[in-house]
């Protein structure tokens, strides 16, 4: 029987319709003796019919239940659900059928669970990675908020759905500002004496077709504290080879100089003692310049027209103006401000910008004022941003590392801060922002 069963349905049917004449002969033969030979043949081949009929009725309800059951395992894979199986033991042509058919449902389903699994390996990274990470729709709402983006900018809550301008003013003025500058950049957040320093990195990227864009925040304040421990050894070493460079020829030139003495050659002394002058002014030159560095006085403010300082400044360095420079008076110290911005505008001249690039703009914002001093030269790459504002730090082969980091002091001694971020197209934007009233 089991054999019988797995026959293939073509064969199957053959032995019906075999059968069937047979029955309709052998009724005929029974009957033909009893009524007339049409009458026979009739009644024979109505019977056999029927118990053909009922056959083939039989034979072909296991089918219906089986095209129900794939009817229902295709639903289920176009809804996602490969847990289907089917169990089928008759006719050998639709058992191979069946068979390809579990087979595609274990396909499915072995592809289904390496899928999910990498999906949970990459929703477990993203979620605790120390770096924010926001995902954010073209309405600027939030698709995906990790557990570090949730900590910084929801206290812990869910951000998915929220707005980002929601979330921007909920969150400390200084990220607020960083955001609006557009592109990549470092900011601070907090005081002092618990301040945090993130770098903002915005992409922008099609996803279904639509535009959506990835926001990282990562903290940058434990990489940048080692930066500084690396940064003060390189002070020292910097410090101990100038001192070498100018008291070795002068200690040398000092006993030359007794010697001269000594043989009564006094018209070679001048010489000497004009060297040893020389090393030691150039010597008293080096400490001072880090000595300002290291020991910047406390600002002296002062009402200052805002108008007429710019002005002034341009007197000084060539650069233009965006927009209009408002026509308010500061509080500040003059003196400081200059050769803070007065080093910047020398370093956006330096950075390959054609001179008539670089320019500044004044704004007034919510906190105060704030000052972007723009050039259109090879911008900062993410290390350099990262150890610009470092004292000492310079890619410059004769730079003395101060200027940026002056600017900063100074800045940050009259209660605002600075910025750096590449600007779109090219260039660098250095944003020092000044509160309003101190």
């Amino acid at each position: 029987m089991r054999i019988l069963r797995t026959l293939p349905l073509a064969i199957r049917m053959i032995a019906l319709v075999l059968l069937a004449v047979a029955t309709t002969a052998a009724l005929t033969a029974l009957l033909v003796s009893w009524m007339p030979a049409w009458l026979a043949a009739l009644l024979a081949a109505l019977g056999a019919g029927t118990l053909m009929g009922l056959v083939v009725w039989r034979s072909f309800v296991p089918l219906r239940a089986l095209f129900r059951a794939l009817a229902g395992t295709v639903a289920g894979y176009r809804d996602g659900d490969f847990s289907f199986g089917i169990t089928w033991d008759r006719y050998r042509d639709l058992i191979e059928l069946v068979e390809a058919h579990n087979a595609l449902g274990q396909t499915l389903r072995e592809q289904r669970l390496s899928l999910v699994q990498r999906e949970l390996l990459l929703d477990t990274m993203v979620q605790n990675t120390p770096v924010a990470m926001l995902l954010l729709d073209p309405s600027r709402r939030v698709v995906l908020g990790n557990l570090a983006a949730r900590r910084m900018l929801g206290d812990g809550r869910k951000l998915e759905g929220r707005a980002l301008d929601e979330l921007l003013d909920e969150a400390p003025p200084a990220v607020g500002e960083a955001f609006a500058r557009g592109g990549d950049g470092l900011f601070t957040v907090g005081d002092e004496d618990h301040e945090e320093i993130y770098h903002l990195a915005r992409r922008i990227f099609r996803l279904n077709g639509r535009r959506h864009e990835l926001v990282l925040l990562r903290q940058m304040t434990a990489e940048l504290r080692r930066q500084e421990v690396q940064t003060w050894k390189k002070v020292i070493r910097v410090i101990s080879h100038e001192l070498n460079n100018s008291l070795a020829p002068i200690a040398s030139l000092a006993h030359s100089g007794a010697e001269l003495l000594r043989r009564g050659q006094h018209d070679r002394l001048p010489v000497a003692l004009a060297t040893i002058e020389e090393r030691a002014r150039h010597l008293e030159g080096f400490l001072r310049d880090y000595a300002r560095f290291a020991k910047l006085p406390a600002p002296r403010d002062e009402p200052v027209p805002l108008a007429a300082f710019i002005e002034k400044l341009r007197t000084q360095v060539r650069f233009s103006v965006d927009g209009v420079v408002p026509d308010e008076v500061l509080r500040f110290d003059p003196a400081q401000l200059e050769q803070a911005l007065l080093n910047l505008l020398k370093n956006a001249h330096e950075s390959g910008s054609p001179a008539e690039a670089v320019s500044m703009a004044v704004r007034r914002i919510s906190e105060g004022w704030r000052l972007d001093v723009l050039d259109r030269g090879s911008g900062m790459n993410e290390a350099v941003l990262a150890n610009a504002l470092l004292p000492f730090y310079s890619t410059k082969r004769s730079g003395t590392g101060l200027g940026l980091a002056l600017a900063r002091e100074i800045a940050e001694a009259h209660g605002g801060r600075i910025a750096l971020l590449n600007r779109d197209g090219g260039g660098l934007c250095v944003s020092m922002v000044l509160p309003g009233a101190r």
